[in-house]
């Protein structure tokens, strides 16, 4: 769940959804321990995980594994016919501003052919709390704010709590049985699936629940699946749970998301033409991406590391993640197919300093592009 920024309160009985600001920290190592409060960092060179404490200004500190999280300290208190305290999750895709690493997220909900996940949780007893599944869309491939409709899978609650709105029957959904609810939060739509029993790990298939959620709300094919997140919703307590595995793969038309983007590949399927016009201590560029491959390419996401000295100040035709250093461009709504034998373009305007150079690779989807 994304959560409130600073005062977007919830109300009624609810796991209750809104904006959150992280805080941003270096690439984790085995180990790490985040207290503060929008305190996060990447593990698998894929995945986010975040603390994202923003119901309580008591202390939480979680310690990040290379495959999870765990709660190590939760002193905050939380209203049970309100909202939670806190989400401290791990994350794929774009949540508030920041994508995790090679995501090719976001990606059109008609352009995936297959989403899957993994994930293991460890509970606790004593305490109050849901472990939640979330998954996020949203009509424009937005990489910020609040989206639209948010789909929540509740793998266990403990305590008088429940999710937002009220029961309105029943699914099965990957071979289980769940208990189907539905309402808003006054910021985004939520259709949440609980389960009648605690799950402590699944391997299952992320379209079926956007494709049971398509029937009940108006998510279509022409939506953006823009993140998944798998965390803890504490009300009382928590120290102890943990998410002690996560995993996710979006594959659209293109081809699989890979965990290594920035890994060559002896068969790349794209090919990249760096145009630019520079003068004085600034300049424009202008991306070609080819897709050399023989099948559409449906939703893209282009890695590429400027040189030291450079900053993007504006872009055109694409969604760009981050300003210096490592940058990511994800497809705009009207250039995400990419036909076999086709092209797209975008464009920046950035500053330089010093001599100036152009970025010595690019990976397209995980998959490392020859150059023009």
């Amino acid at each position: 769940m994304i959560r409130p920024l600073r005062s977007l309160l919830a109300v009624g009985l609810l796991a209750v959804s809104g904006i959150t600001a992280l805080a941003l920290a270096g690439p984790a190592q085995a180990d790490t321990q985040i207290c503060e409060q929008y305190g996060s960092t990447t593990i698998g060179g894929r995945y986010v995980v975040m603390n994202n404490r923003w119901g309580t200004s008591a202390q939480q500190c979680i310690n990040v594994t290379s495959t999870g999280f765990s709660i190590t300290s939760q002193q905050g208190t939380g209203n049970t016919s309100g909202a939670p305290v806190s989400y401290p999750a791990v994350y794929f895709g774009c949540h508030y501003t920041r994508c995790s690493p090679g995501t090719n997220l976001p990606i059109q909900v008609g352009s995936i052919s297959s989403a899957t996940s993994s994930v293991g949780f460890q509970y606790v007893s004593g305490a109050t709390y849901d472990a939640a599944y979330d998954i996020w869309l949203d009509p424009s491939p937005r990489t910020d704010g609040v989206n639209a409709q948010e789909i929540m899978i509740w793998f266990n609650r403990q305590g008088s709590i429940q999710p937002i709105g009220s029961v309105v029957g029943n699914a099965t959904i990957g071979g289980r049985t769940w208990q189907v609810w539905q309402g808003s939060n006054g910021s985004n739509a939520v259709v949440s699936y609980v389960a009648p029993s605690a799950i402590s790990s699944w391997s299952f298939s992320i379209l079926d629940f956007i494709n049971d959620t398509k029937t009940r709300t108006s998510v279509n094919n022409s939506w953006y699946l823009t993140s998944v997140q798998a965390g803890f919703e504490p009300w009382i307590g928590g120290a102890g749970l943990a998410v002690t595995s996560f995993s996710a793969a979006v594959n659209g038309g293109g081809g699989p998301s890979s965990p290594s983007p920035s890994t060559p590949s002896g068969n790349a399927a794209c090919r990249v033409t760096y145009a630019t016009n520079v003068w004085n201590n600034g300049y424009t560029a202008t991306v070609t991406v080819a897709n050399t491959g023989n099948s559409v390419i449906n939703g893209w996401a282009l890695n590429f590391t400027l040189p030291s000295g450079q900053s993007i100040t504006g872009s055109w035709n694409a969604a760009l993640s981050g300003t210096s250093g490592a940058i990511t461009a994800r497809n705009s709504a009207h250039n995400g197919s990419i036909p076999a034998g086709g092209n797209t373009s975008f464009g920046f305007q950035g500053t330089y300093s010093g001599s100036f150079a152009s970025p010595g690779t690019f990976a397209l989807n995980g998959t490392a592009c020859t150059r023009a």
